[in-house]
């Protein structure tokens, strides 16, 4: 996710009618973590995709994992728990399968829609406690006790089956733990504002009580989850229910483990680092862990505006690179009052000047201590979590794992959510064994696989072949860099954006999550947008505010071809560049997900139905259009391609949804020029009624994302994430002016604040979702 759910965005009356070819113009205020700062000389993949394509590109973006993350990156047909009718559907050609609902229609209502012959429930959402010990959720605003509740902003998850003797078993339909993200909270300044009776203060120094329950309700949640009478429910008082936040212990492992970039005052050893932040999207390991990616985080840090001449060496090059530029204030102001050098180390890490003699003596590293994968033992909360440095540092989204076949490296593929960023690959030094699918020690497997291998970057051709190229200290290209002198294999990863400056790696349109299609071991990325794509490359002055996006223009290319204006209804207010995104997807080459070759295409371009051929290049229709993709996840179950977005450019017609996909494969379309461009890219074959259909339109201001299912396929689970943001924090106290009541309005929980929320989707004949 780019994390629209906080930043300012404009809901204007959207006029599909009125689209204009490419036109330079003010970008809309955004999260700054979305901007990018990548001003390297890299060709951008829109520029490449202008070569093969025209005006932006991908969608979707963040996906949890895919069929094979999901349930352990093993071969359908292996799976227990799914019957044959499942393994074949899943394995079929797109043209022996068809989607099986009646299409959503888009609707701007404050509901959940789901297709006629289905239903929904709300499973949990924020505030609901955790254990029998904390009070059920008022919802006034006067609440505490969030360290033992769920958090906000529900985001990606995954499914771990339990058995009824409370071991881990993946073919279990009716028990089972979800691993759920808490990425960030609803804001429209400092405060979060529905947590708060009164909306919260949003004038610095903050009040620490606030701070405390903003800090408490991000993180993750591992919760049960139970069928009891035919209907699932969560667990209150299971003892497996646990939260990790962002004052939770957690382990450095990796090649960063140890290093001088990770001294802190907190862990002079660079051992050890408190909680994990602004957890996006998810992964399920073959030996049935969790991964949390850690996406928007650099955003909540602040430094001082002299601190680059305080420091004087090449960390400001770094901190600059990841968005944190000296004097930026930070989200929310967790750092405190900045005058009491005696406060809370849990305050003062967020500040992270350099004040101290040495690192070990304040908090001048601690922004290198965020920007990871995570991995959590969901089956056991004895367990301290660990990041993963080896598989780089940047705005993660999800972790989609190749198939894992015994004999062979195991391959993991990553999207960096901002704007003109890369697409990462890490492979395993270790081959899978099959073993390590039931290991008792589940981490220590982890160990295994996640911290010896190699870190890949994307760099995609014109003609449609790409090539993945390793960050390696002992590449010359890394280790001769003139803009950032590495001094080993950690600072590599510790800084993989720099590093992938210095290989020439394609900017890509916002990579959010990724996939792999279970049918064929494709690799899908959603772009989900990318305002700051221009028909022709400018240059400004330096980025003074983060709201200062104009230095980080960036020319269309073939991978991200599209560039066009579009013009909000009434308002007549302008988007422009690459306004709905696009998915793009990668076969790897020979089939080997060790390979350093691909091929790829645009499997969708995201557009309104009504907009001109030159822009809806996929020829989407009413029951298919759909804006900025971001959620992406295969169903182990089916083989169907769930897609989700989390949009403001189209909410005026109708608010965020998910969209079921039955895609085929890399190269089934063809060549096409794009009018205006005159670019030659390599679509994918146009979507049918049958093989593209919307599945599910969610409430007001909402972002649809994360989903799992229950092996059967017969139990969906999806996230519905800050209904209501768009609610002025002025108006908190009185309710009529609340852009969204759900899932209140729904029949759930007190109050009428919006809830981030978790919903279980059935069939109302007991079969399978989407078909």
């Amino acid at each position: 996710m780019h994390d629209k759910r906080h930043r300012v965005v404009n809901l204007s009356v959207h006029d599909a009618s009125t689209h204009t070819d490419p036109t330079n113009l003010s970008a809309s205020n955004i999260d700054p973590d979305d901007i990018g700062y990548n001003d390297s000389a890299n060709p951008t993949f829109e520029s490449i995709l202008a070569v093969r394509l025209s005006r932006r590109n991908f969608l979707l973006g963040s996906a949890s994992s895919s069929a094979m993350a999901i349930f352990g990156g093993v071969s359908l047909t292996a799976l227990a728990g799914y019957d044959s009718e499942e393994a074949v559907a899943a394995t079929l050609a797109p043209a022996e399968r068809k989607l099986g609902f009646k299409a959503v229609a888009k609707t701007i209502a404050d509901v959940v829609s789901v297709p006629e012959g289905y239903n929904y429930s709300v499973i949990c959402a924020l505030g609901d406690p955790l254990r029998a010990a904390t009070a059920a959720y008022k919802n006034d605003g006067t609440d505490d006790d969030y360290e033992n509740r769920f958090g906000d902003h529900h985001d990606g998850m995954e499914y771990f089956g339990l058995s009824t003797t409370g071991t881990p078993d993946p073919a279990s339909n009716d028990r089972a733990l979800i691993g759920m993200n808490h990425e960030a909270t609803t804001n429209n300044e400092f405060s979060s504002c529905f947590l708060h009776a009164n909306g919260g203060t949003n004038t610095l120094p903050r009040p620490t009580a606030e701070l405390d329950k903003e800090m408490a309700i991000h993180g993750i949640a591992v919760f049960e989850i139970k069928k009891t009478a035919g209907e699932f429910g969560y667990v209150k008082n299971s003892d497996f229910n646990f939260r990790i936040h962002p004052n939770t212990p957690v382990e450095i492992h990796g090649p960063a483990r140890g290093n001088a970039l990770l001294v802190t005052q907190y862990s002079p050893t660079a051992e050890m680092t408190r909680g994990t932040l602004n957890n996006c999207g998810t992964g399920r390991t073959p030996w049935g862990t969790l991964l949390t990616g850690e996406e928007n985080w650099a955003g909540y840090f602040t430094r001082v505006s002299s601190d680059n001449a305080v420091r004087n060496d090449k960390s400001v090059t770094s901190l600059n690179r990841y968005g944190r530029l000296a004097g930026l204030k930070s989200r929310h102001g967790w750092e405190g009052d900045t005058t009491n050098a005696a406060r809370d180390s849990k305050y003062r890490r967020w500040e992270i000047s350099q004040t101290g003699a040495t690192a070990a003596d304040d908090y001048r590293n601690e922004l290198n201590c965020v920007g990871y994968i995570v991995e959590v033992d969901p089956y056991d909360k004895t367990r301290t979590a660990r990041k993963r440095t080896a598989m780089g540092r940047f705005a993660h989204e999800a972790a989609a794992f190749s198939t894992a076949t015994v004999g062979k490296p195991l391959a993991v593929y990553q999207g960096d959510d901002a704007r003109s960023e890369y697409i990462y690959k890490w492979v395993s030094e270790e081959k899978w064994s099959a073993a390590d699918a039931t290991a008792s020690d589940r981490l220590a497997v982890g160990d295994k696989y996640l911290d010896n291998g190699k870190l890949y970057v994307a760099k995609f051709n014109a003609d449609g072949t790409g090539n993945w190229i390793e960050l390696a200290f002992s590449n010359p290209a890394i280790a001769g860099y003139a803009a950032y002198r590495f001094a080993d294999q950690a600072d590599v990863c510790v800084n993989s954006r720099l590093a992938g400056d210095a290989v020439g790696a394609t900017k890509m349109d916002r990579p959010e999550w990724s996939a792999v299609n279970p049918a064929n071991g494709e690799i899908y990325f959603t772009l989900t947008n990318n305002t700051n794509r221009v028909a022709a490359a400018s240059t400004t002055a330096s980025v003074t505010s983060n709201a200062d996006t104009s230095k980080h223009k960036h020319q269309a290319d073939a991978a991200n071809p599209r560039v066009y204006s579009d013009v909000h209804g009434t308002s007549k207010k302008t988007s422009s560049g690459n306004v709905n995104g696009h998915i793009i997807r990668i076969k790897e080459g020979a089939g080997d997900s060790a390979a350093i070759t691909f091929n790829w295409d645009v499997y969708l371009f995201g557009a309104e139905s009504t907009a001109a051929s030159t822009i809806n290049l996929s020829n989407l229709t009413a029951d298919q259009d759909f804006s900025s993709p971001d959620g992406l996840v295969f169903s182990p179950s089916t083989g169907i391609c769930w897609i989700q977005t989390d949009d403001g450019a189209y909410t005026d017609v109708t608010n965020c949804m998910m969209l079921a996909a039955l895609p085929g494969q890399v190269g089934d379309g063809g060549d096409v020029e794009v009018a205006g461009t005159k670019v030659v890219t390599k679509r994918g074959k146009l979507p049918t009624a049958d093989t593209l259909k919307r599945f599910l339109v969610g409430p007001v201001d909402c972002e649809i994302t994360g989903v799992c299912e229950s092996p059967d396929g017969k139990a969906m689970f999806v996230n519905i994430q800050h209904p209501g943001e768009n609610t002025n924090t002025a108006d908190v106290a009185d309710p009529t002016k609340y852009t969204s009541k759900w899932p209140s309005n729904a029949g759930y929980g007190a109050g009428q604040r919006p809830r981030s929320a978790t919903i279980v989707i059935t069939r109302n004949d007991g079969g399978k979702i989407g078909y």
